[in-house]
């Protein structure tokens, strides 16, 4: 697992448990505009946001290999998921690959199409990038008292007071 520096995580809010991670991993695709399905990770140990940077991490317990079915597309998340949150897209994004042709290549970029054409652009390092329909990433919420119960996570936009879990 790659370490979060300790000066990294004292600007950060940090929480732990897959509950809530789960909840603050749907809020963030959710505010940064992204499909809802787009990380459909389990096992969260641990998430982490930078307000001043947009950085972001995610921890959980084993690396998840996904198949998105109307896609036919295969992506790999790791361990570690790292990568900084903005309007619109996750750049500089570390530990999710996706499979072309025999082997696994790195994701760098995640974003919705400038103009809203319902696009999603997937760019790798290796300067490829490629677009799907950013409905096959969307997965349909479940309305559940569940959510209630859980602690109020405002993210990218902030609210006058936050709630830290250290």
């Amino acid at each position: 697992m790659a370490l979060i520096a300790d000066e990294v995580k004292a600007k950060a809010e940090v929480y732990y448990d897959d509950e809530i991670c789960q909840q603050c991993t749907k809020l963030l695709l959710k505010e940064a505009g992204l499909p809802n399905g787009l990380l459909p990770l389990k096992d969260i140990m641990e998430c982490g946001y930078v307000e001043e940077t947009g950085f972001v991490w995610l921890k959980q317990k084993k690396r998840i290999d996904h198949v998105f079915q109307s896609l036919g597309r295969w992506v790999s998340y790791g361990t570690d998921i790292t990568g900084f949150a903005e309007k619109g897209r996750i750049k500089k994004v570390k530990g999710i690959k996706t499979r072309e042709l025999m082997i696994w290549v790195p994701v760098e970029e995640i974003a919705l199409d400038e103009p809203k054409t319902g696009k999603l652009i997937c760019k790798s390092i290796a300067g490829f990038s490629k677009t799907f329909p950013a409905s096959a990433f969307h997965i349909p919420e479940k309305e559940t008292m569940d959510c209630i119960l859980l602690k109020p996570v405002v993210l990218m936009e902030r609210a006058p007071q936050v709630i830290k879990n250290n």
